[in-house]
């Protein structure tokens, strides 16, 4: 049974279609339609392959003509000439049919542009996604990790650079596959339809936890979305308890900092993901955990253990510094 005809039946089964033929976007409403005609015309290649199988076994048997009987037969010749000669005929319209339908469809995916889009420049890094909102004034860009904010019904043009390997980025639900590849700058656009949260993954083998390279893409309207890149561009705010202000002279002096940006205050390394708002993200660790205090704290003492072979260092806290550095971190919101 082909691939298709497998896809067919997982989804009769209930097993639910993927995100990629879920569209959110117009890109990835194209690329469903693609593959919805490339589906059906494999089905009827299949079930026309099938049938005339089943026809050849189940028929009446009949004596075998030999090549010198066919050479006498002029009528069983012309008639298996014709039938080949339709067959390949056909073969060929379905396949340049076919080669067309994914021209258009790559031309449309490169149509989407919008004057003045907001431009959003994503890093790959092993193994978590480094996302800087541009704006022609220094001060007011945003640096997040892991998680992209955008308008509704607005074309965004999405720049990508690789730090380290090849990455690729995947959104199902708003484009396809796009590789990020170190030392050439690529970029895409994106365009969300519909309000949501919109998984994304890093779809190119690209380390040890490749498969834990996830991020999200939330689609919002235009106020909450000035709302939120109004959020982000603030400093951290400042401690408001002695237990967070405890918890942010231990970032301070200890190896976070080394590895951390939290705006606002001394901390401005890039090895790491920004944290200055890091208590508003939904998940931790690239999408491998969700953003609680206890998930938290159990990635800053031991994260080998959660993602093997990750950059970021066990950190021996004592209790007392550890609770004290949670609330900090989660007062970054």
């Amino acid at each position: 049974m082909s691939a298709m005809l497998l896809s067919l039946v997982l989804l009769l089964a209930g097993c639910g279609a993927p995100a990629a033929l879920s569209p959110a976007g117009p890109q990835a409403g194209q690329i469903a339609g693609l593959w919805a005609v490339f589906f059906w015309v494999s089905v009827v290649v299949e079930v026309a392959v099938v049938a005339f199988l089943l026809y050849a076994v189940l028929r009446a048997r009949r004596p075998v003509l030999t090549l010198p009987a066919l050479a006498a037969e002029p009528l069983a010749e012309r008639r298996l000439t014709r039938g080949v000669s339709a067959a390949t005929a056909l073969t060929a319209i379905v396949v340049v049919a076919l080669l067309a339908a994914s021209i258009l469809v790559t031309r449309a995916l490169g149509a989407l542009h919008a004057p003045q889009a907001l431009t959003v420049e994503i890093a790959g890094h092993q193994w978590w996604w480094e996302v800087e909102y541009w704006d022609p004034v220094p001060s007011q860009r945003v640096r997040t990790a892991n998680e992209i904010h955008v308008p509704v019904g607005e074309a965004v043009l999405v720049k990508l650079r690789a730090s380290d390997v090849i990455h690729s980025l995947w959104v199902p639900p708003l484009h396809g596959k796009k590789d990020l590849i170190p030392g050439h700058a690529t970029s895409l656009w994106i365009k969300a339809d519909r309000p949501g949260a919109f998984g994304g993954q890093c779809a190119e083998f690209c380390g040890y936890q490749h498969a834990h390279m996830r991020l999200l893409v939330i689609a919002e309207s235009r106020g909450a979305f000035d709302a939120w890149l109004a959020r982000q561009r603030r400093p951290a705010p400042e401690p408001t308890d002695a237990q967070a202000r405890r918890g942010r002279d231990v970032f301070l002096t200890g190896p976070c900092a080394i590895c951390h940006t939290i705006v606002g205050t001394p901390a401005a390394a890039r090895l790491g993901p920004d944290l200055t708002h890091l208590a508003g993200r939904t998940t931790l660790a690239a999408g491998t955990l969700p953003n609680t205090p206890g998930h938290l704290a159990g990635w800053i003492i031991d994260p080998q253990r959660i993602k093997p072979g990750v950059h970021m260092p066990s950190i021996g806290l004592d209790g007392a510094d550890l609770q004290a550095l949670l609330a900090y971190l989660g007062s970054l919101k």
